[in-house]
């Protein structure tokens, strides 16, 4: 039952995009591009990543397809990192005792649904007896990194102009800091 209560949220938070999107989408991306700042090599041998190490090739409201991951990203798969971020209260259900979330690149709230990059939001499920509370201030989630390509799909894999993914990466949560 939590568990799908946590998946209304989620379809409810894509359901509703903000008005900085809508503006967005009403002229063309005029945005310079963004310096990629991935993590050093000694930083993630230590487990430390970044929002740009989870970058793929993927165009805006692209269907997800597995082969579209590049060998970096897959071989995060099942190690144990911190990965800085922000909790997205859009998906919240209480503000105290969170043992899941979504954590987001920055605080605007702008990486995730309509419009956003698949790899620019972590879906967070706290180990059992692991919870957190609600903060505003970036935080540092320490757990092991999934690849998940089927729990987060949209209903029949067909979402909003044609993405089929809520998110596909996940943190099995053991610290918040």
């Amino acid at each position: 039952m939590l568990q799908n209560s946590f998946s209304l949220l989620l379809v409810a938070a894509l359901a509703v995009p903000s008005l900085a999107q809508e503006t967005k989408d009403a002229a063309p991306d005029t945005r310079p591009i963004v310096e990629d700042r991935s993590s050093s090599d000694a930083s993630k041998a230590k487990g430390e990543i970044n929002f740009d190490d989870l970058k793929f090739e993927i165009e805006k409201d692209q269907a997800f397809e597995p082969s579209q991951l590049n060998a970096d990203v897959q071989a995060l798969n099942g190690k144990k990192v911190k990965l800085r971020g922000y909790i997205l209260p859009a998906t919240l259900y209480k503000e105290t005792g969170i043992d899941q979330f979504v954590l987001v690149r920055d605080n605007q709230e702008c990486c995730f649904g309509p419009g956003a990059a698949l790899f620019d939001c972590v879906m967070i499920e706290m180990e059992p007896g692991r919870t957190t509370d609600f903060v505003t201030r970036p935080v540092t989630v320490e757990g092991k990194f999934e690849i998940d390509v089927e729990k987060y799909k949209y209903p029949n894999g067909v979402g909003p102009k044609g993405a089929s993914h809520l998110a596909i990466f996940r943190i099995r949560g053991l610290n918040v800091k």
